[in-house]
């Protein structure tokens, strides 16, 4: 049983600004996503996509933002349970929550903060008709652990930064690292493209564009594949894996059946007060909730988890006053307890 004061639901962006929202009023905080590492789409879909709307960052790379709120949550030691899917949740007789995952970790917090962005994700799949028979035993749809692959034949699919960053990531890795993509332009990164065409041209990249898989053969375990070029007679190449990168679709998931009031595929919330939902307890911040007027951008998300955390506080910590303080003066307090304090001089300002 993992306890903590704040369980957020979903490890993106506002997830993980909440975690240091709650760190400043010394409240703990452990984070579920499905995903196997933080930072959700901007991990995910698109780490080197570009992100111009971040104050104080003209332009920062989706990935580097996650690294950089990573960064600053980390003094306040939040706990993560990734490549798990909140399954179900319970109210307690004594008004906490309880938390299960789909393989069954149990979590329980007086405060639920529901920051799933567009909802859970599912993998998009190719449309093989026995794809399903090699599921776990040869195909997956996501890398959680590339030493998996350690000297495998693998054949990668997809055109975008995924299926680039792996293909290149793996070349070092694998035995041999097929790339093949339906089109002869890449979605992905420059940088990214110019680095695969190297790695092709030393002989350490099989590239094969425009065509598709087609097929899927083996006994127990995936054995080869058929790629089907246009014009061209389908050709069968021998596999120890298939990972089709085609990005992930977004679904509400268990979440919508927890109770809570949904609208259009999101969580109806009060944004006249502290965004918590219709349940007393589970809040809802971020994409994944709506409101008149909702914006589904970082940014707003940033300021949804600080109203939170300031009205979690008041639940975790009735009748105790809960006083603004602002870090210019009072600085950070680390996870040792230790406090970074302001320069003198903007305190004496300020005062």
């Amino acid at each position: 049983m993992i306890k903590t004061d704040i369980l957020i639901i979903g490890a993106g962006p506002t997830g993980l600004f909440t975690v240091f929202e709650a760190g400043l009023l010394k409240l703990k905080c452990h984070l579920i996503d499905a995903l196997p590492q933080p930072g959700g789409q901007c991990s995910e879909i698109y780490p080197k996509k570009p992100i111009y709307d971040i104050p104080a960052y003209p332009e920062i790379l989706a990935g580097e933002l996650t690294e950089k709120l990573l960064e600053q949550s980390k003094q306040f030691e939040p706990g993560f349970t990734l490549g798990e899917r909140a399954e179900t949740i319970e109210k307690q007789t004594d008004g906490t929550f309880l938390v299960t995952t789909n393989k069954g970790t149990q979590h329980c917090a007086p405060v639920v903060a529901i920051a799933g962005g567009l909802g859970s994700f599912e993998p998009r799949k190719p449309l093989l008709d026995n794809i399903s028979n090699f599921e776990d035993k040869g195909v997956a749809y996501m890398i959680k652990d590339p030493e998996v692959y350690r000297d495998k034949r693998v054949v990668i699919a997809g055109g975008g930064d995924s299926a680039l960053d792996w293909s290149i990531f793996l070349s070092d890795v694998a035995k041999e690292v097929t790339l093949i993509h339906r089109r002869t332009e890449f979605r992905g990164a420059l940088d990214s493209v110019e680095k695969v065409q190297e790695l092709k041209d030393k002989g350490l990249i099989n590239l094969i564009t425009p065509a598709e898989v087609t097929g899927l053969f083996g006994a127990n375990h995936l054995e080869a594949i058929e790629v089907t070029k246009a014009d061209e007679a389908p050709q069968r190449i021998e596999t120890d894996a298939f990972i089709p990168l085609f990005g992930l679709s977004p679904k509400l998931g268990p979440i919508a059946n927890w109770g809570l009031e949904i609208e259009k595929n999101a969580i109806k919330v009060n944004n006249a007060l502290d965004y918590q939902t219709n349940i007393p307890g589970i809040f809802a911040i971020g994409d994944v909730n709506t409101y008149p007027g909702k914006l589904k951008l970082i940014l707003c998300g940033f300021h949804e988890a600080t109203l939170m955390c300031q009205a979690a506080y008041k639940i975790i910590n009735p009748g105790k006053r809960l006083i603004l303080k602002y870090t210019t003066v009072t600085g950070v307090d680390g996870f040792d307890g230790s406090r970074k304090e302001a320069p003198k001089s903007v305190v004496k300002s300020i005062d």
